[in-house]
């Protein structure tokens, strides 16, 4: 197979959905044309010493004005007047998302939108997809011999300076359309196929993280309920929202309450052995559903799988998880809604340096306390008899309450911090830094600093009284959430000065 010269030529579009149709007529040439050389490698029949590459469809526009038709809207156009570019990769996946920004950008500007083959390569492991493991289809001197034939993964280029706002491009370069080009999007699906066991075509767009397996049973129980057929008119209607539901494996739980799906049935099977941050999808067709992740304990976690998750560039992210309550007045089972965070976790001081603010966004803060009063019963004043507002610190040393009380108890006082866990301000810091909307929903568990350890017995007792409500609380958030949409949640508190178009 040779790649046809006639999608080499860039084109121009004012209709986004021929624009997103030329994007996918160009990926899918260039990728089945790296397929096929490979099969060939694999088979032994590719010539000796033959290179073989493809490039990934880019997508540019020129605009001579910065102007947008709606000030509210924090993305969707170019912040000055010049030329502006970015690789795309996976537009099956990105259909919907590259519409939406190709719309944007040209009900904003006027002009047309060039579409085009860039000079960046596809890389043959992203060419054949997270499924795919070379080492089974390959001896051990292919394996070592590939970057001999095909386009490697160049870490050269794979860096986050954009979305970092440390980019600094050539004056005669276009500017970036979005935060990240195609090679990294695609490393980041395959990263999250291999931490989440789970393909990126079943991710949602409100992400909930935790830290705890107890929550993760609970939301799987409440979405196999959820797949069961009702003859309740009232709850079969709440039901028919969400189309499936999707484990660990792909292995796909179709809701029987809902007649057309837009998936077939075909599924994988559950995993033997969990990966090693779980994903479980609750899906709507619109890809509005909600994904949970267990992401383990520790901010390198959580920096791991939002590096990766905010590609899919995702509508909302929250934390629900458990935290030491640093105050006396406040009880175990209590809520810390964060407004503020302290950052000793470290994991991101060389991208977003600590004395940068993570500011609170408005929009999920709302959200969050009115599902606390809604679910809980406490609302108005009374709220407080059950929720403190206020700075959560996050750290890296799990063993923290054994420093002395003048090296650590003075920071976390001087801080007016209320409690303390180790990955929300790291999810936070990298929704700020990735422009994804966050928040943080945490329940104490323990207050060492006032005799109440976290011991196996109290925990128990903790963890059966009040998971099922925590996460009733956040599955409420979302819908709340969902029911602003995008444009009302994306704030424009997270765009910096010079902002990439894409959301």
């Amino acid at each position: 197979m040779a790649i046809n010269t006639d999608f080499l030529r860039s084109r121009k579009f004012t209709d986004p959905d021929k624009a997103v149709e030329a994007v996918q007529k160009i990926y899918d040439m260039h990728v089945e044309y790296l397929r096929e050389s490979f099969r060939a490698y694999a088979a032994g029949t590719l010539p000796a010493g033959k290179r073989v590459s493809a490039c990934y469809p880019y997508v540019k526009i020129t605009t001579q004005s910065a102007r947008r038709s709606d000030t509210r809207f924090s993305y969707g156009f170019a912040s000055k007047p010049g030329t502006y570019m970015t690789t795309l990769t996976r537009p099956e996946l990105f259909r919907h998302y590259y519409g939406e920004q190709f719309r944007l950008l040209i009900k904003n500007h006027g002009g047309p939108l060039e579409i085009g083959v860039s000079d960046t390569p596809i890389p043959i492991h992203f060419a054949l997809g997270e499924d795919f493991h070379l080492e089974q289809d390959l001896v051990a001197d292919q394996v070592g011999d590939l970057p001999l034939y095909f386009d490697v993964p160049n870490l050269d280029i794979l860096d986050d300076e954009i979305a970092n706002s440390t980019y600094m491009p050539r004056s005669d370069a276009p500017r970036p359309l979005s935060l990240f080009i195609a090679p990294r999007v695609d490393l980041s699906l395959q990263r999250l196929r291999h931490y989440c066991g789970t393909g990126p075509q079943h991710f949602q767009n409100y992400v909930l993280f935790t830290n705890y397996q107890f929550y993760i049973d609970e939301f799987i129980g409440l979405c196999h309920e959820m797949m069961r057929g009702t003859n309740d008119p009232e709850m079969k209607a709440q039901r028919q929202q969400y189309t499936a539901f999707v484990e660990p494996g792909n292995k796909i739980t179709l809701n029987k309450n809902v007649e057309h799906h837009e998936e077939s049935g075909r599924g994988g099977e559950s995993l033997a052995r969990l990966p090693q941050m779980p994903a479980y999808h609750l899906k709507r067709a619109d890809g509005s559903g909600i994904t949970m992740i267990n992401i383990g304990v520790g901010p390198s976690n959580a920096k791991t799988i939002t590096d990766h998750v905010a590609v899919l560039r995702p509508h909302a992210w929250l934390m629900l998880g458990h935290c030491a309550g640093l105050r006396n007045s406040q009880r175990l089972g209590d809520y810390v809604l964060a407004h503020g965070y302290l950052r000793d976790d470290n994991v991101l001081d060389s991208s977003l340096p600590p004395d940068i603010p993570i500011p609170a966004l408005a929009e999920v803060q709302q959200a969050l306390e009115k599902a606390v009063a809604k679910v809980t019963g406490n609302e108005g004043y009374d709220l407080k008899k059950i929720m403190r507002t206020g700075t959560v610190a996050t750290t890296s040393d799990r063993n923290w309450e054994l420093h002395s009380f003048l090296t650590q108890n003075r920071r976390l006082s001087q801080s007016r911090a209320i409690a303390l866990d180790m990955e929300s301000g790291t999810i936070a810091a990298n929704g700020f830094r990735f422009r994804v909307p966050y928040g943080t929903l945490l329940c104490v568990s323990d207050k060492p600093l006032h005799g109440q350890l976290k011991l196996p017995g109290m925990a128990d007792s903790f963890y059966r009284e009040r998971v099922e409500q925590h996460l009733q609380i956040g599955l409420l958030t979302m819908e709340m959430l969902r029911e602003l949409s995008p444009e009302k949640i994306h704030s424009r508190k997270l765009r910096s000065f010079d902002e990439p178009a894409f959301q």
